[in-house]
């Protein structure tokens, strides 16, 4: 699946505007005190030009007359010390100004940048938990996460930064030149000369590092997912002892981010040394033609020191624009990529979607569905009576899973694909929200959050009482192993559940679905990892728990199934047999072999000693 888009870019301006909205004062704010600042500084070579020529000099200034009436001028002539000491007091001014002008900037900014971003962060996160499961699992975690973290901090620096320096340079470069040009324009050309060189260096630059940003994302989103894949599988790389092979898989994918960065470092290297080399002549050029014109009396002395600072201060946010298009193209590179996600289409109810209430026989109906092109399940038809418990039995790849995944609306039937009907009622006709909190769901390989164990079992019902989480846990054959922990159901388990075996994930998964209290309840394959005593017990304790609910049981054990109201057999995406246990056994087929061949001595002994299996 493609995995990148290029949008165009009002739509990134669109993106950027939206998120701004409700910050933009204290981006005005920031621009604001930027631009006093700026003025301030301007104000700088001003005081030092007057000072050299009519202060320590008796050239008439160079100043508007309101100016001009508020400098003792005269009195300052007379004692050049004291000239001094006003001259630096200008100067001291100006710079106590520029840093209150820089911190309010500052404040701004980050109140303005946090603002910004903290919206975006939110906004991905709620879209992400939105999008449809297929998504999901057609992209890598390590490289959504990327997305949403590295990606959305340079779309924030560039915005809070770059943009901030794009406005202020901007600024200074009219400011500057103005004011160059109001003293002597002859030499102010000698400076203006070099600002389009500086301009077309840049832009040239710009297009050759854009598309090598986006080779050094993705390899950045490749070893990301690589190191979370192997942080979250760290038992299986050790159990096969695979630490060598992954060390060599990551080390050859941070060889390739490294190379790409290395690319990068060159191109910017050439930039900067360029840029360096352009500054120097500018420099020089003004240098040179600032001599000469004071040798031929064209300009002061004050005139040329005061155009060496500006145009000392104008090369470089000139040649800084350089920076900011790099940086420019590779927020670019990130917007793609985030509204690559926010592009993606979230889970969407009919117009005419109504509330589930869950009551009525389940029906498949000619139901056909696959994954890429392969089909899964080939006209599968049959009816789940309600209140009834129903049992599902195939090969790896059958189908099982797939059915509990659309009766969920994990997945949806297209147009000609058949349908699923509860009560009468399309599924495709009701809230997703509400047909999830009335379908309790325990998958093979179950998930548990980071958190306690007691946190893990209420997070379908939080506010939950501590006699019925106890109960529920009873029943699924996890309390007294609960309790023996050190912590009890304040055990904190590690990441995905890792500190507890895997019959103990799989009973708090039962737990926790047995806590919501759902009407139909769905366990896929979800006694795998307990053994067949424990196994039988559970269900003995399911089978009161749940007297009025709709159970679907899908298991590779026949033990587990077998005293189902009825069992569907599936075998290469059809169905292949269906009836009770005493009907298959009764006959030859898929459903009597797989019998046989399990059937050992101890299931016997379980069956023959009453429990409910």
């Amino acid at each position: 699946m493609d995995t990148e888009i290029k949008l165009p870019r009002r739509e990134k301006t669109g993106i950027i505007l939206r998120y701004l909205r409700g910050n933009w004062g204290f981006f005005v704010a920031a621009i604001t005190l930027a631009y006093l600042n700026t003025i301030c500084n301007a104000v700088i070579p001003q005081v030092i030009r007057v000072t050299v020529d009519s202060v320590l000099d008796d050239k008439a200034p160079d100043l508007p007359a309101f100016i001009q009436g508020l400098l003792p001028l005269e009195g300052l002539r007379a004692t050049p010390l004291r000239a001094l000491w006003a001259a630096a007091g200008a100067v001291v001014l100006a710079a106590l100004v520029r840093g209150i002008c820089i911190y309010g900037m500052r404040i701004n900014l980050a109140k303005g940048s946090e603002g910004f971003v903290k919206k975006i962060r939110d906004d991905l996160y709620s879209h992400i938990l939105r999008l449809s499961f297929d998504w999901h699992t057609a992209h890598a975690t390590g490289d959504i996460i990327q997305r949403c973290t590295s990606d959305v901090e340079v779309i924030r620096t560039f915005v809070c930064n770059q943009l901030m320096e794009v406005l202020r340079t901007a600024f200074v470069v009219v400011l500057y030149v103005g004011i160059m040009l109001s003293m002597n324009w002859q030499l102010s050309l000698v400076s203006i000369a070099f600002i389009p060189i500086s301009l077309l260096a840049s832009w040239v630059f710009y297009g050759k590092i854009s598309s090598r940003f986006l080779a050094a994302d993705e390899a950045e989103g490749a070893l990301t997912t690589c190191a979370q894949e192997n942080l979250t599988g760290v038992r299986v790389v050790r159990a096969f002892g695979r630490e060598r092979f992954e060390i060599d898989r990551f080390g050859q994918k941070n060889d390739r981010f490294s190379a790409l960065w290395v690319e990068l470092g060159k191109l910017l290297s050439v930039y900067w040394a360029s840029g360096v080399l352009l500054t120097c002549l500018q420099v020089m050029a003004v240098i040179v033609a600032g001599t000469v014109a004071v040798v031929n009396g064209s300009i002061t002395l004050g005139d040329f020191q005061a155009f060496v600072i500006y145009n000392s201060a104008l090369a470089w946010p000139v040649r800084s624009l350089g920076r900011v298009l790099s940086d420019m193209s590779k927020a670019g590179v990130s917007m793609d990529r985030v509204g690559y996600i926010l592009q993606a289409s979230e889970e969407q109810d009919a117009l005419d979607a109504k509330a589930a209430a869950l009551g009525g026989d389940i029906v498949f109906d000619h139901v056909t569905f696959g994954y890429d092109g392969q089909e899964v399940l080939k006209d599968v038809s049959f009816t789940i009576p309600w209140g009834s418990t129903f049992a599902i039995l195939g090969g790896t790849g059958s189908g099982k899973s797939t059915l509990v995944h659309l009766l969920d609306r994990l997945y949806d039937l297209g147009e000609g694909q058949g349908s699923i009907t509860i009560g009468g009622v399309d599924i495709r006709d009701m809230k997703r929200e509400d047909l999830r909190r009335q379908i309790g769901l325990v998958l093979q390989e179950p998930f548990l959050f980071s958190q306690t164990i007691r946190e893990n079992i209420a997070a379908t019902r939080p506010g939950a009482s501590e006699d019925e989480l106890h109960r529920c846990a009873d029943i699924a054959c996890v309390d007294e192993a609960i309790t023996e922990l050190a912590e009890g159901y304040e055990t904190v388990v590690g990441e995905r559940g890792v500190t507890l075996s895997g019959g103990q994930k799989q009973r708090v998964a039962i737990a926790r679905m047995l806590l919501q209290n759902a009407p139909v309840m769905v366990f896929d394959d979800s006694l795998s990892a307990v053994d067949a005593e424990t196994d039988a017990k559970i269900r003995a304790a399911l089978k009161q728990r749940m007297a009025d609910a709709t159970v679907v049981l899908i298991s590779h054990r026949v033990t587990t199934l077998m005293q189902a109201d009825r069992i569907l057999v599936l075998d290469g995406g059809r169905v292949a047999d269906m009836g009770t246990h005493t009907e298959l056994i009764a006959r030859p087929g898929i459903y009597k072999e797989i019998y046989d061949i399990q059937m050992s001595s101890d299931d016997r002994a379980l069956i023959q000693e009453g429990g409910e299996a």
